[in-house]
């Protein structure tokens, strides 16, 4: 979501910029897209090599004796972790545009611009591509929201086929322009941002475990996937044969997907949204828990669900807290505490233990056994956490391009290993 707000201004750009030429001028600055065919950005865009060092951390994923860690659009690194105090990169899986993946019955379901493409890793040392599905998850016109935008006075798009072209970059030029073109850029921003809105609608383990920041999750035969607005759903009973149901609107800002049985709680920057998958070809909304602007994974356990709601920068106006919300009854989810917090992201529940990942003040760990009231126990400092999953005998963490990973001891925990990646 962080290029999502900028990315309005850019469309009101483009939309509105008017074509008179009477005066005063000024120089600007215009950038313009740079455009790839599609076929063969496709095809340039997946390999499977030796480890590389990364360039933005994002997301974890744990799958049997390896862990997944997502380099932000450009694909998810490979780590052998037979052994915890000494995890090995073993291969990078270049997939640009990638930001999330899950994996069951060796099998990786990944997203890449829009499209869901799935990986064979039952040989690990001979991981290859089984299938691209395109558009599954959203339309080429979602890609430009994944495109780092250059600072500018005027975005002009032009016409641009997104079936057929891919914006990988912007020329950027100086040109004459009206002031009078430039102050009215903004003038009917809410139009802008209805017709935005509006687009957006238009014995290993069979399967791995990811973080709360994680946006795929597999249930049974079924993948879920929230996109910016939609729960995408996937049959993948048959990996050869995925069939594409029919998406879920919930709103225009999901950002995250977790779940407690047959209860999906998705997180978004205007609340939590409950939904039933009795069916699991088409959840039902049971109710929402709504809250100040701000980014928002979730994890529940029990009646109470845990929410870290982050403000400031691109994820909005909220104060940074942890969220303790009763939802014994589904349908009317009601907030009990709120723990002050600096810049949570992930968290996670290892039976009476939460951690969370609050940012530059690093790993906190919660005693929980007396929910919706919770004590702090430890704080990991000087380190920034960003997403954390609990697993049975350990707990795997990642920030800024290290890799943390902790072993339970008694009602603690303390650090096993680091790896820079």
């Amino acid at each position: 979501m962080r290029n999502f707000f900028f990315v309005l201004c850019v469309i009101a750009t483009s939309v509105l910029v008017s074509c008179d030429d009477d005066g005063p001028y000024e120089d600007y600055l215009v950038a313009r897209p740079i455009l790839q065919d599609a076929v063969s950005f496709k095809a340039e865009a997946v390999a499977v090599t030796e480890p590389v060092p990364i360039v933005t951390s994002g997301k974890i994923y744990a799958y049997g004796d390896y862990i997944f860690v997502n380099d932000v659009n450009q694909g998810f690194h490979v780590i052998n972790n037979q052994n915890p105090s000494n995890p090995e990169p073993i291969a990078f899986i270049k997939l640009e545009g990638n930001n999330d993946i899950s994996i069951k019955n060796d099998e990786i379901y990944a997203d890449s611009y829009g499209d869901l493409v799935i990986f064979d890793i039952s040989d690990i040392n001979n991981i290859t591509l089984t299938s691209r599905i395109v558009n599954a998850i959203y339309n080429n016109d979602v890609w430009m929201f994944n495109t780092e935008f250059p600072q500018a006075d005027f975005y002009e798009y032009g016409d641009i086929d997104y079936d057929k072209d891919i914006v990988v970059g912007w020329e950027v030029n100086t040109e004459r322009r009206p002031v009078k073109e430039y102050e009215a850029r903004f003038d009917s921003i809410d139009g802008v941002f209805a017709d935005v809105a509006e687009n957006f609608n238009n014995q290993s383990p069979t399967t791995g475990q990811g973080g709360s920041l994680a946006r795929f999750k597999i249930i049974g035969n079924y993948l879920y996937v929230v996109d910016y607005s939609d729960i995408n759903i996937f049959d993948i009973t048959d990996v050869e044969n995925v069939k594409v149901l029919d998406d879920v609107q919930v709103a225009w800002d999901i950002e995250t997907i977790y779940n407690q049985g047959d209860i999906l709680f998705i997180g978004g920057s205007q609340g939590m949204y409950i939904y039933s998958i009795e069916n699991p070809q088409k959840p039902e909304f049971i109710s929402e828990f709504r809250h100040g602007t701000a980014c928002d994974p979730v994890v529940v356990d029990g009646d109470y669900a845990y929410v870290t709601l982050k403000g400031g920068n691109f994820c909005g106006t909220a104060e940074s807290g942890l969220y303790v919300v009763d939802v014994s009854n589904l349908e009317n989810p009601e907030l009990k505490v709120i723990y002050p917090m600096v810049g949570p992201n992930g968290l996670g529940i290892k039976g009476d233990t939460l951690f969370v990942c609050d940012g530059t003040a690093g790993l906190k760990v919660y005693d929980k056994s007396n929910a919706p009231n919770i004590s702090l126990i430890n704080t990991f400092e000087d380190i920034v956490a960003y997403d954390v999953i609990p697993l049975s005998s350990s707990l795997l963490m990642i920030g800024e391009g290290t890799l943390y990973q902790y072993e339970y001891v008694n009602n603690d925990i303390r650090l096993l290993s680091t790896l820079q990646l």
